[in-house]
């Protein structure tokens, strides 16, 4: 499936995990757990996980913490594909 066609699949998906001030740490299991069972995970970065550093680089070292590829991120959500 191509990147387009899962950009596609993902609008209407509703994020399932949330990045908080606990970081990234505290989300790797569940959003290892989730791919294992799901073609695509939502995940939202809220103000605290942010802190000091964009979306776009949380989501790419959550992505290779998971072994996952990152579709998209748009604001301060993120779309993983394994």
């Amino acid at each position: 499936m191509d990147t387009q066609q899962l950009k596609r699949e993902a609008h209407d998906l509703d994020v399932t995990v949330w990045v908080g001030k606990s970081g990234l740490e505290a989300v790797v299991d569940e959003l290892n757990d989730q791919l294992s069972n799901e073609q695509l995970v939502k995940v939202k970065f809220l103000r605290a996980a942010r802190a000091g550093s964009s979306t776009e680089e949380k989501a790419a070292d959550l992505a290779d913490r998971v072994n996952a590829e990152l579709i998209d991120t748009r604001g301060h959500t993120a779309v993983f594909h394994r």
